[in-house]
């Protein structure tokens, strides 16, 4: 199943997420089950957020990827969405 995570950035933390970067990305290459992923920027262009896509057994291990995702362990996220997600186009 897919579930996509929705994550908002606490406010002027940006530098927690620039510090964490590197980490989060490797959690993203090791784990193998993130389809496609990326930034929501703000309105000066600034990284705020994430939008990601995962192809996994259930929601709870949706949960359990975001849980142990190096920005959510860094404090990053002012919160976070779990859903099950249908790709229809793309």
């Amino acid at each position: 199943m897919r579930v996509a995570l929705i994550c908002k950035d606490k406010p002027g933390h940006l530098q927690i997420r620039l510090d964490n970067r590197s980490d989060h990305l490797a959690h993203i290459q090791t784990s193998g089950v993130v389809e496609m992923a990326g930034p929501f920027l703000d309105a000066e262009g600034q990284m705020c957020g994430s939008l990601l896509i995962l192809d996994v057994e259930s929601v709870d291990e949706g949960r359990a990827w975001a849980a142990a995702d190096p920005y959510a362990k860094a404090g990053l996220f002012e919160s976070v969405s779990v859903q099950e997600w249908k790709k229809v186009v793309g």
